[in-house]
């Protein structure tokens, strides 16, 4: 079966590209998996792409790269319904409403179309008009699920599948390290600068303890200044961005989540993978699907006092090494209903029922 997958960008450090490129490895075990990326901007995609995975962009925006064309968003709709009016394949999945809109009007018919989604659409009459073309919409959570469904009511029919992790093996922390870690893009709608404040109280009463911030965003001078202001330079380390996230998250014996409203939970399941329990806020709604107070992590209260509150909930954790070891154990059970191949077989099952 060939199975197309399109992107805005394959290049980028987001949670959907991440899942995205994870499933397009798992399928391309057993099917002809082409990754297609609107815009390519760098040599390489951040991720890991599998060797079997084929690598095509629409427009290519790497710096010194000369086009026939004028650059801007004329260009890349144009360049776009090119290639989808070409397509050949049995499958198109796309990653966000405004691609899924470009294939329900030019792709092939007898292409299966298949949305992909993780977010409510910013603009939603588009897609309420073009997606009953569409053969599917897969949301990544179930309440993800009864929102779609709500919004394409009797449009396509609105299916549930999981996110995928990386193929194993998977680094396995030793819960032995006094490190708390954070990773992602450093966004105002990521709450870093929360995360910072209750980490202040937490080197405190818990000196020993240290944050480690992975990743990068515009918010990266905010958040130095704020561990600054806030005496945190020997407690609150910026490491930067790193391919290998796992890796990293196995350095550490709780790993936080203090998103404000998270659509997308790939780091809380990459941290599970390692067997590390999560701290995430109850707001979130992704992570909520996921974390489970006692049993692979803690869910906190969004309130007035939501800082001391996930600060009481890390000290918690760390001074109860018996429970952090607890809730390591059913970390590991939540990633493994999200192995690659599980997922990848999920969605073999949808497209061969929708088929």
């Amino acid at each position: 079966m060939r199975i197309a997958l399109l992107l805005p960008s394959a290049y980028g450090m987001r949670g959907d590209v991440r899942a995205t490129l994870n499933l397009a490895n798992a399928l391309a075990e057993r099917h002809e998996v082409e990754v297609i990326s609107v815009r390519r901007q760098k040599e390489k995609p951040f991720f890991p792409v599998g060797p079997r995975v084929v690598m095509r962009s629409v427009v290519d925006a790497r710096p010194g790269v000369r086009h026939l064309l004028p650059r801007g968003q004329v260009r890349t709709e144009v360049a776009l319904w090119r290639v989808l009016r070409g397509l050949r394949c049995d499958v198109l999945v796309t990653t966000r409403p405004g691609l899924g809109v470009q294939a329900a009007r030019h792709a092939p018919r007898e292409v299966l179309k298949l949305a992909r989604e993780w977010a409510r659409p910013a603009v939603p009459a588009p897609v309420r008009r073009f997606y009953p073309r569409l053969d599917a919409v897969v949301a990544a959570t179930e309440a993800g699920q009864e929102e779609w469904g709500r919004l394409l009511d009797g449009g396509p029919a609105v299916h549930f599948v999981q996110d995928a992790l990386p193929a194993g093996p998977w680094p396995r922390s030793r819960m032995d390290n006094r490190i708390v870690a954070a990773g992602g893009r450093w966004v105002a709608v990521k709450g870093y600068d929360r995360l910072v404040r209750a980490f202040a109280v937490v080197a405190d009463k818990r000196p020993d303890w240290q944050l480690r911030l992975y990743g990068g965003g515009p918010e990266e001078r905010r958040l130095r200044a704020l561990a600054q202001e806030l005496d945190l330079h020997n407690h609150v380390y910026f490491m930067g961005t790193t391919p290998d996230l796992a890796g990293e998250f196995a350095k550490a014996s709780i790993v936080a989540h203090p998103s404000r409203g998270d659509d997308q939970a790939m780091t809380v399941l990459e941290a599970m993978g390692c067997g590390v329990p999560v701290v995430a806020y109850e707001g979130a709604r992704a992570p909520a699907e996921f974390v489970a107070t006692g049993y692979n992590g803690v869910l906190v209260p969004e309130s007035g006092a939501d800082e001391e509150l996930f600060a009481a909930a890390l000290l918690a954790l760390i001074d109860d090494e018996r429970r952090r070891r607890s809730l390591a154990a059913g970390a590991l059970d939540t990633a493994a209903r999200h192995a690659a191949a599980e997922v990848a077989g999920q969605w073999e099952k949808l497209i061969a029922d929708l088929r």
